[in-house]
């Protein structure tokens, strides 16, 4: 029997807004765009019709009643790319859908646009309850799979390129979606969001308030951790994040920004010093975890002196940058060999010394590193110059000095140290800068 669709009446050109997002609770300040009225249709088969937002009915499992939307461009690719554009509390997915660029953007990169809607009084995602919080569990992730699983069978989409991106409520979601399903999303994108599990309550409350002031803090294992036991066993690659976050954000609070990057950067096993940092425009700080590109593991934005409603035009390519969806291919990985690392060593019966030159051989300066490497069994640093060693022997972290901080694209640090042996004085065979592979020379 055919899928029940649907469609809404092409919306006109949509008014510029300067920022859209509503806040967390009807309680808080909203932004309140009405939605486009529907008119029901029937298709005969299940395919949604193009270049319109159409409603779709009987997705599949859906134990909190959410609505779907959908927007299939007149450009839609063979085995197209999905993106999950997911609304702000008190807003709707035909909200998400006129007040951001996804769908004009689709017309151009050919893909899928789901926009899961809320039916609760409060219009805010379920990114609380236990059941929300663990993959399969029920409530809204489990209704967001169902969507994205009708679109992958409809469409014949790819399913290595679904993504998430979020506001608000929906930046929360996208956190919870990437934690219950990292087998699904490639990659997701939050604005204004907290960490997964941050706004866990356990008797049934929409709002955790110590989250939401950005008071809860954890390492970033114990993050990780939060995230993995969602998928309890799940050893395959993670899906990246980016991240975005205003200093002044009065409704989640900034310290979740640097809660959400100690998850995310442990969820993808790097480094939490940035690989990369620069000012994309004036008033933002962008950093760059694992990698130096367009598409390193972890990715985030701060945006100096911005409150919650942090999102505008022009925010939603980058996202497509982050996701690779701009190019029309797959999303590449971060690719080994940002760095170089040559070293010799001078060994006499007990004693060594070593010298490394660590070679930047990305696009982008390096604003603060970290060298890791293993030292062969029986070493032990003594002392050593240009960064500082810890621990002394095993798996070593090198972490720059005050005075070579910064490695420009191209430049190279010399470092060392001097270290004792018994017997086994070879040198360090594999590094890693930031979390990224090196190539040693």
């Amino acid at each position: 029997m055919p899928t029940p669709i649907r469609t809404t009446v092409k919306r006109p050109l949509r008014t510029q807004l300067a920022t859209l997002i509503g806040a967390l609770l009807p309680l808080l300040a909203a932004l309140l765009v009405t939605a486009p009225a529907a008119s029901a249709r029937t298709e005969a088969s299940d395919a949604a019709p193009t270049a319109t937002l159409t409603e779709v009915t009987d997705f599949g499992a859906n134990p909190s009643n959410l609505r779907m939307y959908l927007y299939v461009p007149d450009s839609v690719t063979a085995h197209p790319a999905v993106l999950v554009a997911v609304h702000w509390c008190t807003g709707s997915g035909p909200d998400m859908y006129n007040g951001t660029e996804y769908d004009t953007l689709a017309d151009q990169y050919g893909y899928i646009v789901i926009y899961p809607s809320v039916t609760r009084s409060s219009k805010c995602f379920d990114v609380s309850s236990p059941q929300a919080l663990r993959r399969d569990g029920g409530s809204d992730p489990v209704g967001i799979k169902s969507m994205v699983d009708w679109v992958t069978r409809t469409y014949d989409a790819d399913t290595s390129r679904v993504f998430a991106t979020g506001i608000s409520s929906g930046a929360m979601m996208t956190n919870v979606l990437l934690g219950d399903y990292p087998d699904v999303f490639a990659a997701g994108a939050a604005f204004s969001g907290v960490p997964f599990g941050c706004f866990a309550t356990t008797d049934g409350s929409e709002w955790n308030s110590a989250c939401a002031q950005g008071t809860v803090t954890r390492t970033a294992q114990e993050w990780g951790d939060i995230a993995r036991a969602a998928y309890p066993g799940y050893t395959r690659p993670r899906p990246r994040m980016q991240l975005w976050h205003g200093t002044e954000d009065d409704v989640l609070r900034y310290p979740n920004f640097g809660e959400m990057i100690k998850q995310w950067t442990n969820v993808q096993g790097v480094g939490q010093t940035p690989a990369a940092t620069d000012t994309p425009q004036s008033g933002w700080t962008r950093t760059r975890y694992g990698g130096t590109g367009d598409r390193a593991p972890v990715e985030a934005i701060s945006l100096q002196g911005v409150g919650h409603n942090l999102y505008s035009n022009g925010m939603a390519a980058r996202v497509l940058t982050f996701f690779g969806l701009d190019g029309g291919g797959p999303a590449p990985q971060p690719q080994p060999g940002a760095c170089k690392v040559t070293v010799t060593t001078n060994a006499w019966n007990t004693g060594l010394t070593a010298s490394l030159t660590l070679t930047n051989t990305g696009t982008t300066s390096i604003n603060g590193w970290q060298l890791g490497f293993t030292l062969p069994a029986g070493q032990a640093i003594t002392n050593g110059w240009g960064a500082t060693y810890t621990p002394a022997s095993g798996a070593v972290t090198a972490t720059n000095a005050s005075y070579n901080v910064t490695l420009a694209p191209g430049a190279s640090v010399g470092i060392g140290y001097q270290a004792n042996h018994t017997g086994n004085s070879v040198a360090p065979g594999a590094f890693t800068l930031n979390g990224t592979t090196c190539t040693a020379g």
